[in-house]
């Protein structure tokens, strides 16, 4: 089984699949090489986590982990490109807060920041960055599940 953290990233990634503006194209990696037929496009990565033990045990801490999660949306520029990024950010919004839980696996799911940047110079792309806080538990031998 893989570590709770990848269940968590696909549970995103599904959630995040279909949605008006970007469609099919999700990617779960943060060395994606988008292309201008790719886009607008989301891409999903962890960035960090920080682990509290919750309670004390031999092999048996169950650990509170705090995770920071990354959903980028790449947009390729015109007039209207902080239109686009915004409906982007409507979109993935609704769809995150659908299940906070992320499939019975997190406690807590919140966006705790938002990022735009753009590079008007080279292709006119439009990059937003969207944080979320994903709080779940595991026991520290068991890290394929939470509780």
């Amino acid at each position: 089984m893989a570590h709770i953290r990848k269940t968590i990233r696909e549970n995103v990634k599904t959630a995040i699949t279909g949605l008006s503006t970007t469609g099919t194209s999700v990617y779960e990696t943060r060395y994606f090489p988008l292309q201008t037929g790719n886009l607008p496009a989301l891409i999903v990565y962890t960035l960090d986590e920080t682990i509290e033990d919750y309670t004390l045990g031999k092999n048996t801490r169950t650990q509170q982990r705090a995770l920071n999660l990354i959903i980028e949306a790449h947009c390729r520029g015109t007039a209207n490109i902080d239109d686009t990024l915004d409906t982007i950010a409507e979109e993935v919004e609704e769809a995150m807060v659908s299940d906070v839980t992320r499939g019975g696996n997190a406690k807590d799911t919140k966006l705790v920041s938002t990022e735009i940047e753009f590079d008007t110079a080279s292709q006119k792309t439009g990059l937003m960055r969207l944080t979320y806080l994903i709080n779940y538990n595991t026991i520290e031998n068991a890290v394929q599940t939470g509780v």
